[in-house]
């Protein structure tokens, strides 16, 4: 690629001039209503679990269906969400997806049977998988190109808001155990509503509008949403010429077969799934869909204080996510990307050793009752054995910090808060006396709460806005549907097995032993991206495809540093010999 007026080397002054507009800020903030939503609707299932669970008597199996169903379905419709964007437009499926999301939060908070309560999760799902294809795309093809980063990442701080406004919601309503998960889930019909009303005004965007050859409705979209003094005709010109020389090459195929028999587009193509697929696989939504229960299982008893533990980890993460705004125009998408993973793996290393401190330093079993006598239950030694085996619990009595009188009793099959025989056995406990069904007293809850804040305050800025705003940049126009689709459909495949595996995988190979599996994964992202992810950082959506146009082995991950500086020495050159030059005529004469 040649470095053209496009550069953003060129001239500084370009960069000043071409900040978005208030009409650009107001399309970003709107569009990232569906981010919102997004983050409300995944976030606000980690502390209505802990009510859901106990109102409808849910075993691991099933909080895992109420989790996962919502993102299995996000997947699937992440598939098909990519051809309608191209198809009906962008701003079609966002306002459809609006409608979508405020059905399924009415649908879940008046469900009065477990199968209603799934139907509404299915529903918004369905919004998710929409939302999350088309708003990043959506974005990015009206941002301008020196800020189109920044706009991006506005929508990946509206989910982290989103995630936050949830915990703050599920805090306000811990209080009432019989109907508090129904408003924790129904209030997200509320910006579901305001998003369609606003939306109906938007813009549509004017590189799918270009592509349809509607160019006259192209260009008023771009005088609406760019700054006065705006090049608009220059900007309008390049989007044509690329949509003109894509029409002239296209034979006829699939666009998924041109992409794959083009080497280029290829592995564009395998670095946005990478991202993707690794933002899930290091385990972010385990701690967003169970950061609640996760502080549970360290050793903190009452629910309402769990719940207000869980929203200042949402706080963080959204805190932190802000920092992305920050830096993503500064730093550059790469080296945001690879700090914020570097991060991730010490934090998750940090939440491996505490429940691998705390699992070593279980209390023993200080007596065997004869309420579990012939059982499994009466097979172990400590806490940590007893909560290991999904059929018995941990009943202790205890005296400030201190527990004693610890045994290991069956949990009733009908309820998880009582134990066959034993003290555990009413619904009413003794003051002093307490039930634990999947968590044992521990001396470093502090240290897991502090990996949780770890985690999130490295993940945010980089991990979780990244490869969103990465994915929207390097596609061409034609592809840019069907392959955001299909990336983004793979991070909601990964996002759907992690956290329907997580509580399983906690007990067949131990709490610790799943996050120390988790940072395996990271720090095997960490390699790839190190290797393959190249700056996409002032590059034009036009030309950011030929950051991949050569071998991976071939400068992959410093092609547009490298292009940066050769054009800067190349002008360094000029003004040095024109100075030369100069100095030469004024020495003759």
């Amino acid at each position: 690629m040649e470095t053209t007026e496009e550069s953003p080397v060129l001239d500084n002054s370009r960069s000043e001039n071409s900040r978005p507009s208030m009409m650009m800020y107001l399309v970003a903030g709107l569009s990232a209503v569906g981010g919102l939503l997004f983050g409300y609707d995944t976030g606000v299932v980690s502390g209505a679990m802990l009510l859901i669970r106990d109102y409808f008597q849910l075993d691991n199996t099933m909080q895992g269906v109420v989790v996962s169903v919502t993102i299995i379905t996000a997947w699937m419709f992440c598939l098909c969400a990519g051809q309608a964007a191209d198809r009906f437009g962008r701003k079609i499926v966002i306002i459809v997806a609006s409608i979508v999301f405020m059905a399924g939060s009415l649908i879940m908070g008046f469900s009065e049977q477990v199968w209603v309560l799934i139907l509404g999760r299915i529903t918004v799902g369905i919004g998710i998988g929409l939302a999350s294809m088309c708003v990043p795309m959506y974005i990015a093809e009206v941002a301008p190109q020196e800020s189109r980063g920044l706009l991006v990442t506005i929508n990946n701080c509206a989910i982290t808001s989103g995630q936050l406004l949830a915990s703050l919601v599920d805090g306000a309503f811990s209080k009432d155990h019989v109907h508090g998960w129904r408003y924790m889930l129904g209030i997200a019909a509320v910006p579901a509503i305001i998003q369609f009303v606003g939306f109906l005004f938007m813009p549509e965007s004017p590189r799918w509008l270009i592509g349809k050859g509607r160019y006259e409705e192209a260009l008023a979209v771009l005088r609406k949403v760019r700054r006065p003094n705006d090049d608009i005709q220059a900007e309008f010109q390049a989007i044509q010429d690329n949509c003109t020389e894509v029409e002239l090459n296209n034979d006829g195929s699939s666009v998924i077969r041109r992409v794959l028999s083009n080497p280029a587009l290829r592995l564009a193509l395998l670095v946005g799934c990478s991202l993707q697929m690794i933002q899930q696989i290091a385990g972010i939504n385990t701690v967003m869909y169970y950061s609640a229960s996760i502080i549970e299982m360290s050793g903190v008893r009452d629910k309402s204080q769990v719940i207000w533990l869980s929203a200042a980890t949402s706080a963080m993460n959204c805190i932190c996510s802000f920092m992305g705004l920050l830096f993503v125009e500064r730093v550059g998408r790469r080296k945001l990307t690879l700090f914020s993973l570097f991060g991730v793996i010490c934090s998750l290393t940090l939440l491996a050793v505490s429940f691998q401190l705390s699992d070593a330093n279980a209390p023993a079993l200080s007596y065997h009752d004869p309420a579990a006598h012939g059982t499994v239950c009466d097979t172990f030694s400590t806490c940590s054995g007893c909560i290991s085996s999904s059929k018995c619990g941990y009943c202790f009595e205890e005296t400030g910090n201190q527990s004693y009188n610890g045994t290991c009793l069956l949990m009733d099959p009908h309820r998880n808060d009582l134990s066959v025989g034993g003290a555990c056995n009413s619904t009413i406990l003794q003051p002093h006396v307490t039930w634990a069904f999947d968590w044992c007293p521990s001396l470093y809850s502090w240290m897991t709460f502090g990996g949780l804040l770890l985690y999130l305050f490295c993940f945010a800025p980089g991990m979780g806005s990244m490869p969103w705003t990465i994915n929207s940049e390097i596609y061409p126009l034609w592809a840019r549907g069907t392959c955001y689709s299909v990336a983004t459909s793979l991070n909601w495949l990964c996002n759907f097995m992690v956290s329907l595996t997580f509580l399983d995988l906690m007990q067949a190979i131990t709490k610790y032993g799943a996050f120390y599996l988790y940072m395996g994964f990271a720090a095997a992202g960490f390699i790839f991206l190190f290797l393959m992810l190249p700056e996409t950082k002032g590059v034009s959506l036009e030309d950011v495809e030929d950051l991949f146009a050569h071998p991976w082995w071939r400068d992959a991950t410093t092609s547009a540093e490298k292009k940066t500086v050769q054009y800067q020495t190349s002008v360094e050159d000029l003004k040095l010999s024109s100075i030369e030059k100069n100095q030469e005529n004024q020495w003759k004469k």
